[in-house]
């Protein structure tokens, strides 16, 4: 029987120790939260009181406006207004203990628009960020330069940008919220705000502001930059902790969904790869991120052996198959149909998509259930419960495998990046001395068809 339609282990769950809750709530205090907080004298403190000041005055003043829909005129270079902020104050700006800065708010009204389609509420937009607690700065996991901020409670992710990126942006802007307004499930980086930074005695910061895709109530164990093409793609980092990006070569998991979910996420990346390849992107990647459920084994093999061979498939009733699909799926993990209460779902910070539907649930809608939790949605891409098996090596023909219950994070990230004069030219030179399969700089066509076959591998069908 499936695990989710078990009753008694819904009320197991259900009445779960104490304890159980008390270890959660511990571990909670324990989890280093990434990166560096930005206190007065931090090298960035200057730069933070601006960006704060900047989304303070943009949000509230683009958000008593009413809401109508976007017009072509909202979008482009033009469509940008900027305002001086002078340390002393004055009539439409706050005094501040920055030096002045001159800020300029790029497409306003499109971006309050997205915010509102992915549910973003203005004054919790503006609290996580420009609320009494410190940003804090992450180092740059890849070799853009960028910086990045996270807001106090992780759900906004700021980056800088160059002149070139803010470009490509404001150009595919149009076509990027038509996507994002068509897709309700799209895995693409979900952007808020696109703004610059002048101070009066220094460069111009760029940057934008985005949704993070770990911001949730649980732990992210490892996490995985994955593009398909292999030159230069592990990590040169001997020790890996929890905020270390792995990369392709890193990757020696493959995770097992269920059927439907499957079908469900690649279709999607299909999807959203092609409105990139259309926009002549390349060089975008699939972030993921693994919460394993018995993290203390990380390093203990757990053993699992497929014991079903071609021969038995042929003979499997209906009855024995989904016995050994139930088996096949996390045990520790119980999917449960939707409650009619809304009001008995916690809302986490994902809160825009459809929810999944599982054919093992009878295509019903499903919550995570989790021990000593309350529930959560499962969303393409969030939440995502599965099985986590080893990737043997060629000469290893044991029978048994490392094989974890894992839930899954993942969007596409870095898609600001054009297959320019740059790129092409870093093709070709590339291409004199490696393999040009291998390289990530390659054209938008071959760029995505390489990525999709990489994922599909990432998500192999259940055997």
């Amino acid at each position: 029987m499936c695990p989710w339609k078990e009753g008694g282990v819904l009320r197991s769950f259900s009445g779960s120790s104490k304890k159980a809750k008390r270890r959660q709530k511990k571990t909670v205090r324990e989890t280093k939260k990434p990166g560096e907080a930005i206190i007065k004298g931090h090298r960035s403190y200057d730069l933070m009181l601006s960006l704060q000041l900047g989304i303070r005055y943009t949000v509230g003043k683009i958000t008593p406006i009413q809401k109508r829909e976007v017009r072509a005129s909202d979008f482009g270079p033009r469509a940008s207004f900027w305002m001086n902020f002078p340390k002393e104050g004055s009539r439409l700006t706050p005094s501040h203990p920055a030096e002045d800065f001159k800020w300029k708010d790029y497409c306003p009204m499109v971006f309050r628009n997205l915010r509102e389609m992915f549910k973003i509420d203005a004054a919790d937009y503006m609290i996580s960020i420009c609320g009494n607690s410190a940003l804090r700065e992450l180092s740059s996991p890849g070799k853009s330069g960028s910086v990045f901020f996270l807001s106090q409670d992780d759900r906004f992710m700021i980056k800088t940008l160059r002149k070139s990126e803010v470009q490509v942006l404001l150009r595919m802007l149009p076509n990027y919220y038509n996507h994002v307004h068509t897709y309700e499930n799209t895995l693409i980086t979900k952007f808020f705000g696109l703004h610059r930074v002048k101070p009066s005695s220094g460069q111009k910061f760029r940057f934008v502001v985005m949704g993070n895709m770990f911001c949730t109530e649980l732990r992210i164990h490892r996490r995985f930059d994955l593009k398909g093409s292999s030159l230069g793609r592990s990590t040169d980092k001997i020790e890996i902790d929890e905020n270390t990006t792995l990369k392709d070569l890193d990757l020696n998991y493959s995770f097992y969904l269920e059927p439907s979910w499957r079908e469900a996420l690649l279709k999607q990346i299909k999807t959203d790869s092609e409105f990139l390849k259309s926009q002549r992107i390349m060089d975008y990647s699939l972030l993921l991120g693994v919460h394993y459920r018995a993290p203390q084994h990380l390093r203990t093999r757990a053993s699992y052996r497929r014991t079903m061979t071609a021969e038995r498939l042929t003979v499997l009733s209906e009855e024995d198959a989904q016995e050994d699909d139930a088996f096949n799926y996390p045990e520790g993990l119980v999917l449960v149909q939707r409650a009619n209460d809304e009001n008995s779902v916690v809302v986490g910070p994902h809160i825009r998509g459809s929810r999944l539907r599982s054919s093992a649930a009878g295509f019903g809608e499903v919550d995570l259930l989790l021990p000593g939790t309350a529930r959560v949605q499962i969303q393409l891409g969030v939440n995502m419960p599965a099985r986590a098996e080893q990737i043997p090596k060629e000469e290893d023909s044991k029978s048994f495998y490392e094989v974890y219950d894992v839930v899954l994070y993942l969007g596409i990230i870095d898609i600001l990046q054009e297959y320019n004069i740059t790129k092409k030219i870093e093709h070709a030179v590339k291409s004199m001395q490696y393999d040009s399969v291998s390289i990530s700089a390659v054209d938008p066509e071959f760029y995505s068809e390489r990525f999709l076959k990489f994922i599909q591998t990432v998500f192999p069908e259940n055997s």
